[in-house]
């Protein structure tokens, strides 16, 4: 299918593509922002600007004069609603989702009890071990291998596969290196799978799914931004009746979390059951991301992705 988009900003519109930022996933933000900025100005958007992210962004923005914003932060401050806090008062259109959906899904806690109010969601046994709390208590329930990660964090940082009760300390003590509380899940050994979810004219709909074969242990920091690391397989090596249940319940996800714009929804695929792991209210736009990856197989190009995106703007809760 290829999709018709039309622009809805106006070309001469002062626009700011937010990157960098203060987070751990800075250096993967700059490379998304960069991107991001050189499709916008082959789109014709030239009075499009790059602008790195501080604590002094509200002043930026109000010293350029900018008239649109562009999130390709990744994130603490970009991805949790912080920014999108800053731009609302500033009143500042921006594209992707809003304040409450980024601070949702920014904490996968969070994000999993919301999408527990649908009925059968596919979800991981899991438990939530807050700052203080006994994580072998707490984690006594769980069937080994487990996973360890920082309950608001993305690209893998302080993830560990834990093999047994031996590990456990030190894989949680990794993970509060980066937040105070911590997501435990039961290790699903089967393939990871990613969908993208976008918008036109405000209905969502889902892209066609991406299936990751990393060459390391599981799906890492090396093996999503390293070339060579992983096998991209799109659209993913799975039944048809699979592949619409991912679908339908990428978009169910990003409906219930309020998500508008842009988003992508992560499973684990284990005897053709899928379970649910996260939601990315700002995907990656590098060149090793899935997102672009995804769009492109459904006749949407890199630039008319960013468009797409763009077309958001004003569309966010």
């Amino acid at each position: 299918m290829q999709y018709s988009i039309q622009p809805k900003v106006d070309k001469n519109a002062k626009i700011a593509v937010l990157c960098g930022g203060m987070s751990s996933e800075r250096e993967v933000s700059l490379r998304s922002g960069k991107n991001c900025l050189n499709a916008l100005q082959r789109l014709g958007y030239k009075n499009a600007i790059l602008l790195d992210v501080d604590k002094n962004v509200a002043e930026k923005l109000k010293e350029e004069k900018i008239e649109y914003a562009f999130n390709a932060l990744h994130g603490k401050y970009g991805e949790d609603g912080c920014v999108q806090g800053i731009l609302e008062i500033l009143q500042i259109p921006y594209a992707g989702c809003g304040v409450m959906a980024n601070a949702i899904c920014m904490n996968k806690e969070y994000t999993k009890k919301i999408l527990s109010t649908c009925t059968n969601y596919p979800l991981i046994k899991s438990a939530f071990v807050k700052k203080g709390e006994d994580v072998f208590e707490k984690t006594k329930d769980l069937k080994y291998p487990i996973i360890t990660k920082p309950v608001s964090e993305g690209s893998s940082f302080g993830m560990t596969k834990v093999n047994s009760k031996d590990e456990l300390q030190a894989a949680y003590d990794e993970a509060i290196k980066f937040n105070d509380d911590v997501l435990i899940e039961e290790f699903i050994d089967g393939f990871f799978v990613t969908v993208g979810v976008l918008e036109k004219a405000g209905k969502a709909f889902a892209t066609e799914i991406l299936e990751i074969r990393p060459k390391t242990e599981w799906y890492d920091f090396e093996a999503k931004y390293t070339k060579g690391m992983s096998e991209f397989i799109c659209p993913a090596n799975i039944s048809k009746e699979l592949t619409e249940e991912i679908k339908e319940l990428s978009v169910q996800a990003f409906e219930t979390a309020g998500c508008s714009g842009v988003s992508r929804i992560d499973f684990m695929i284990k005897d053709e059951r899928p379970y649910f792991l996260e939601i990315n209210t700002s995907p990656g736009m590098t060149d090793t991301s899935d997102l672009p990856a995804q769009a492109k197989v459904m006749g949407i190009d890199y630039d008319n992705l960013v468009l797409l995106i763009l077309n958001s703007v004003g569309l966010n809760k």
